[in-house]
């Protein structure tokens, strides 16, 4: 948005989103095993079947790859038929979960997946810095401002379930990017996203 006000004169400045310290738990992933996390809401613009339908080229690869769904909402229908008709295995479904309790999934998983097609500046990959959790996600809306490619995350374009499982599989394959993404993800919550800083 501050782009596009100056694109018509007006100065605008941005205020981050912060991370809780007290709601998430840092966890060092020496080597990330194959537990996926998604937690966006069953909202069309946070588009959940793409995850499900990328988990499921990652599942061809690595038959016993996890994947915890969280989140509830309009689509919950269309979600869970997606993951029926996938033939998906190793996928928990929590359903909707309160801000607070979410640090506790967050430790769960090894590797966060978003593919939302429209989106600001999402909380849940502010979050996933903090815990040590890699970032893969689409490049919808605010996320350029917030991930950058290759440096703390990695980005996919918006419906590309074969770049998301791709990005992921990367990231299971190469250590050491997985733990240059972690660490800076890091660093930027520390000089960006915490109370004080905002």
């Amino acid at each position: 948005l501050v782009d596009v006000f100056a694109k018509f004169g007006v100065r605008a400045e941005s205020i981050a989103n912060f991370v809780d310290p007290d709601a998430v738990v840092y966890r060092r992933r020496e080597s990330l095993r194959p537990v996926f996390l998604s937690n966006r809401n069953f909202q069309t613009l946070y588009n959940v079947p793409c995850v499900l339908r990328a988990f499921a080229v990652i599942q061809t690869r690595i038959p016993d790859a996890q994947l915890i769904v969280i989140g509830d909402g309009p689509e919950r229908d269309v979600v869970h038929e997606t993951a029926r008709a996938l033939a998906l295995r190793n996928v928990e479904f929590v359903g909707a979960v309160r801000p607070t309790e979410m640090g506790r999934w967050y430790d769960r998983a090894d590797v966060y997946l978003n593919a939302s097609d429209i989106d600001n500046m999402p909380n849940s990959i502010i979050e996933s810095f903090a815990c040590g959790l890699p970032v893969v996600t689409s490049r919808a809306g605010g996320i350029p401002y917030v991930v950058e490619h290759e440096r703390n995350g990695l980005m996919v374009d918006c419906g590309d379930h074969d770049g998301l499982a791709a990005a992921a599989l990367r990231l299971l394959d190469d250590p050491a990017l997985a733990q240059r993404l972690i660490a800076e993800g890091l660093r930027d919550v520390e000089e960006q996203y915490t109370w004080e800083a905002v």
